[in-house]
């Protein structure tokens, strides 16, 4: 386009737009708002750059979608953009971010969360991928109003964090990746398992209290629905639950060596001397342990004993359950 033909254009679409070409000249140079953090920007694919332009103001890094626009699509360049995402870090003034946009995304690095790890793990594992250190994803963990705003219990967000692999460029913010966290887990623990868990007359937090037993019991699959039930059956025999994890993560210390004296030492969690079901996850559950705790097995069993290979032997009668467990310790001395 020619200098000419660029001005004619310039002041059609800025007369369109109400405005006057150096005004519109001005807005295109104008810094944008103030940027007190990094602001995570996506762009999905396919997004028409109006709605491209619109997200940028609602998130606060452009003051008015339509001078950028209207130079868009001036310069074709409203077509160029590429999906991905993209941190912006300081003021940038509307040229600046259609030039940000128009470039290749942030480069994203990626995190595995296994299944069944601790707040404290998975933080860990967060800060040892590069995002940040353990103490500011902490803090972030230790808001009020970023509980609140996810609707999560006052005690924290343990159970929540959902076990996943994630993607994200390295500078995003700590509070963007735990916020990604709880939204995956909500995708994952819908309504209507909700409503299930209130069929079983739990809530959901109890819901996922109990998934997150049975993620610490058991690795396998087949083996959930089993473990649930086992803890359902004992809950409505008012029963104590009497479930090791729950001793290990109430107790001080990564030692995983329990002695009858921590069996007997009263905790919070320690199922063995507290009724029902300890007043937290104590892990973070994945989709399968979170179904099988709405979804138990249809069976009688009160008791189930490790056999030493990540499977366990399951027992309807105490009688049954103490011939499981001499059986295991003579082939185990």
């Amino acid at each position: 386009m020619t200098g000419s033909r660029l001005g004619r254009g310039l002041l059609a679409l800025a007369g369109a737009a109400g405005l006057g070409a150096v005004g519109l000249a001005l807005a295109l140079h104008r810094p944008g708002p103030p940027v007190a953090a990094p602001v995570a920007v996506t762009v999905d694919e396919g997004e028409r750059f109006a709605e491209v332009a619109a997200d940028l103001a609602r998130q606060g890094v452009l003051r008015h979608p339509r001078p950028l626009v209207l130079w868009a699509r001036l310069t074709r360049q409203d077509r160029a953009v590429h999906w991905g995402e993209y941190l912006i870090t300081r003021p940038l003034s509307p040229l600046e971010l259609l030039a940000r946009i128009t470039g290749p995304p942030d480069p994203l690095h990626v995190v595995v969360v296994p299944e069944g790890r601790t707040v404290h793990e998975v933080v860990a594992l967060l800060a040892a991928a590069g995002f940040g250190s353990e103490e500011s994803f902490l803090c972030v963990l230790q808001d009020a109003r970023f509980l609140a705003d996810e609707d999560l219990p006052p005690e924290g967000a343990e159970g929540y964090l959902f076990p996943d692999t994630y993607a994200f460029p390295l500078a995003t913010p700590q509070e963007r990746i735990l916020r990604s966290m709880v939204h995956r887990f909500r995708e994952v623990f819908t309504p209507e398992l909700v409503l299930r868990a209130a069929d079983l007359g739990l809530s959901a937090h109890q819901a996922v209290t109990l998934a997150s037993l049975v993620e610490a019991e058991t690795p396998r699959a087949e083996e959930r629905p089993l473990v649930a039930a086992v803890f359902l059956n004992r809950l409505r025999r008012g029963m104590p639950l009497q479930s090791d994890p729950t001793v290990l993560y109430g107790r001080e210390g990564r030692d995983r060596t329990l002695t009858r004296a921590d069996l007997r030492r009263p905790t919070p969690f320690n199922t063995y001397t507290i009724p029902g079901l300890p007043p937290g996850p104590i892990a973070n559950p994945g989709r399968a342990s979170l179904e099988a705790a709405v979804d138990p097995a249809p069976v009688d069993y009160l008791y189930f004993v490790a056999r030493g290979d990540g499977t366990h032997t399951f027992s309807a009668t105490l009688a049954a359950h103490n011939a499981a467990v001499a059986h295991y310790r003579r082939r185990h001395p």
